[in-house]
Order: structure tokens, then sequence, then C-alpha cells
């Protein structure tokens, strides 16, 4: 894609004038004309700076300096690298400290990468090749063997899904096949969609929660979002504090936990 296409295309997405981007940008409405008719070829910082006015994604951001013949600014390490080790501690110290509660980090494209132990209740019983690192959350929701079979207000939950994923054509068109036209209840919080989700520990109530890491510049840590699953009602958390006690088991006997007969 060419710089004018690539800008002026982005920003009718975002329903941004000339004018206000622009002004945004620090320049005049004229330029950025020139601009987008490829009359006037950009500086980098004009691309960055356009870039960043827009809000657009690190990924965008590299793609619309490639458009105009520069290189990336923005890296995209792995995350397996070392540079985004304190990433890794990060997300497993929230993970671990959303316990009793499940939680999850996907990437950009719904792959699940880590998870709480307490994402087994939520889990539970859908078809192994759908769970797991690396497998997809989205299809995992929708799939017939994933968790729609037990999700009770499924009209709603798998639009709140679609919704989400616009940005993936194939896989919406794809999870789009599962959803059935039904008219959508009532059963709603009035401030959000619940899941309500049947388990083993009874019918869970739970709506959810995604946390970006904000300060981000790193392109792989821009687009890791996490998903928190957080109780409704006195009887869901319940059954997710009991959940979480059962899958720790017993406690190990210590010094400390003798019993009268072993003193």
């Amino acid at each position: 894609m060419d710089f004018p296409l690539a800008l002026r295309e982005r920003r009718t997405r975002r329903r941004v004038s000339q004018l206000d981007l622009a002004l945004r940008a620090g320049t005049t409405q004229r330029h950025l004309s020139f601009l987008e008719s490829g009359r006037s070829v950009p500086g980098r910082d004009m691309v960055v700076r356009l870039a960043e006015s827009l809000d657009l994604p690190l990924r965008e951001r590299n793609e619309l300096l490639l458009a105009a013949g520069y290189a990336p600014v923005y890296p995209h390490s792995s995350l397996d690298g070392p540079a985004l080790a304190p990433v890794r501690a990060a997300i497993d110290h929230i993970l671990r400290g959303h316990l009793p509660y499940p939680a999850l980090v996907v990437d950009r494209d719904g792959d699940l990468v880590a998870a709480n132990a307490a994402l087994a209740l939520i889990t539970e019983g859908a078809a192994p090749e759908l769970v797991g690192p690396g497998t997809n959350v989205y299809r995992l929701a929708l799939h017939p063997d994933g968790l729609a079979p037990r999700i009770r207000n499924f009209a709603e939950w798998a639009r709140h899904i679609l919704a989400r994923i616009g940005h993936l054509a194939e896989l919406r068109a794809e999870l789009a096949e599962y959803v059935p036209d039904l008219a959508p209840s009532d059963g709603q919080l009035g401030f959000a969609v619940p899941l309500r989700l049947a388990s083993s520990r009874g019918e869970l109530h739970l709506m959810t929660t995604v946390t970006t890491f904000a300060t981000a510049v790193d392109v792989t840590l821009a687009e890791l979002k996490l998903e928190a699953f957080l109780p409704v009602d006195p009887a869901t958390a319940e059954a997710l504090a009991a959940a979480a006690v059962a899958a720790a088991g017993p406690r190990p006997r210590g010094s400390g936990d003798q019993t009268r007969e072993d003193a």
C-alpha cells in the first residue's frame, strides 16, 4: 500500500477530518492534503506524528512508516526472548494474584499465551484440541465442542465475542456459523453482558475485564490482553473459591500442623 492511500484510509476509518488531524500533528491542512494526494513526500518524523495523532496501534504505525519508505520504529520482540522477560514475570504475578478467579492472556489473534489454574473450571468438558497454550480462546468460546453447549446466554455472549474480533475477518466468518439466529434475552446486568456458564460447581455468573499494557512501545507487548473473569454474585464467588481449594488438594502436614496424637 502506498503512503497517501494508507494515510487516507486510516484517517477516514477513524472519522478524523484533514483539519483536525493537521491540528493534532502540528501541521497545516494544506500540507496534509498534499501528503494524501501524493504531491508531497513526508519526512520520517511527520509520519510518526501523524500515526501518533491518529492513535494507531504500534503495528499499524510500523506499516505506515514502511508505506512511506522508512524502517519500522517499534520493535516486535518474541515473548520468549530476554527483552520481554520482565513482562513474563509480571504476567505470572498478575495471573496468580487474580486467583481464585479465572484469568488469561491472549495475543492479537486471540491465541492463548498464559492462564491461571482457575481457568480449568471454565474450560471443563471442552475438547482437548481447543484448550491450552496456542489455542484460540474465541474458537473455544463459540465452538460446539468448546464452551458453547454450557453457555446459558449463548446468543448474547456470542455477539459480544464477534463484536471484538472484527479485525480477524476469517476467524469471525468461521465462528459466525456457530451462532444461532436468536433474539437476545433480557438476562443482562444493565451495565455489562454476563457470562452464564454451567459448571460442575453450579451455574457461574461472570463478568469480564480486559487490561492492556498502556505504555508499551513493543508491538508484541502492546497487543497482549489480559482478560479477567469476576463473579457477579456471592454464589459464583463461593463456587470459584471452593474450586480453587479443591484443586490445591490437601495441605501437606508440617511440624506446625501436628495433631495431638502426633505430639
